[in-house]
């Protein structure tokens, strides 16, 4: 009686890839991003409107509507960009399909030939592609031609839901920051909360990415500190004061 191998497990630091992992990430990413982008943006409009109106009513318009534009631009944004994605993996699913139900000698040989390429034996390969293909056809030739897994296609919807909560979320911080903070000190307050989110959105993306966390964070910052600077700075020129 044979004994089952070794079960694969991770590394330290490692993550394979398992059933919904791409969408999860897809998600978390499109969070994260959609949070980094409420915090630049919405600190942007209001330091520049600060800069040129002491005016807490100006300021929290202004404010509001940038936070409001830019949630849902985000997420029309996100929708289209992942509908397109899933529409072209669909109609690669789909011509896959009628391959496989037309021709699937020449589809077994196509995938005995990408394990070949691999490095393994010709024995080796068809053995592989023959046991893959009785088990799912489809996802072992989408997995492999394709590089698509069949049943962790990304939802556009869950991408266009993740960017304007986390857009929104992120946008409140700057927002409440210039709007609590006493009026001498509403630039400085918001520039200090706003880069403390950016740290974290950086240290957050780079997490997610598996990347260094400390030259993300700074790239993170550094763009945010820019744009508020600039910002600040046309708003500085303009100076109507009302």
């Amino acid at each position: 009686m044979s004994t089952p191998g070794p079960q694969s497990t991770p590394h330290e630091g490692e993550q394979h890839r398992s059933e919904g992992t791409g969408a999860r990430l897809n998600r978390l990413r499109a969070g994260v991003l959609g949070a980094n982008d409420g915090i630049v943006s919405t600190a942007g409009v209001v330091v520049g409107v600060a800069a040129t109106s002491t005016s807490i009513l100006v300021i929290a318009t202004a404010g509001a509507a940038a936070l409001l534009a830019g949630a849902l631009s985000m997420a029309a944004g996100e929708y289209v960009s992942v509908s397109t994605q899933r529409d072209t993996e669909e109609a690669m699913l789909a011509k896959e399909r009628q391959e496989l139900a037309t021709m699937p000698d020449e589809e077994l040989a196509e995938l005995a030939g990408i394990y070949r390429a691999k490095g393994l034996t010709p024995e080796l390969a068809h053995e592989v592609a023959v046991q893959l293909t009785a088990n799912d056809p489809l996802a072992a030739h989408a997995d492999a031609e394709l590089g698509i897994d069949p049943d962790d296609l990304t939802s556009p919807w869950e991408a266009a839901v993740a960017s304007i909560v986390s857009f929104t979320v992120g946008g409140l911080l700057p927002l409440a920051a210039i709007l609590l903070a006493p009026t001498a000190a509403r630039i400085p307050v918001t520039f200090v909360a706003v880069v403390l989110a950016l740290v974290l959105t950086g240290w957050g993306s780079a997490r997610l990415g598996q990347a260094p966390t400390r030259r993300a964070t700074i790239r993170t910052v550094l763009g945010g500190a820019i744009a508020m600077a600039v910002t600040y700075g046309i708003g500085s020129l303009v100076d109507v004061n009302v």
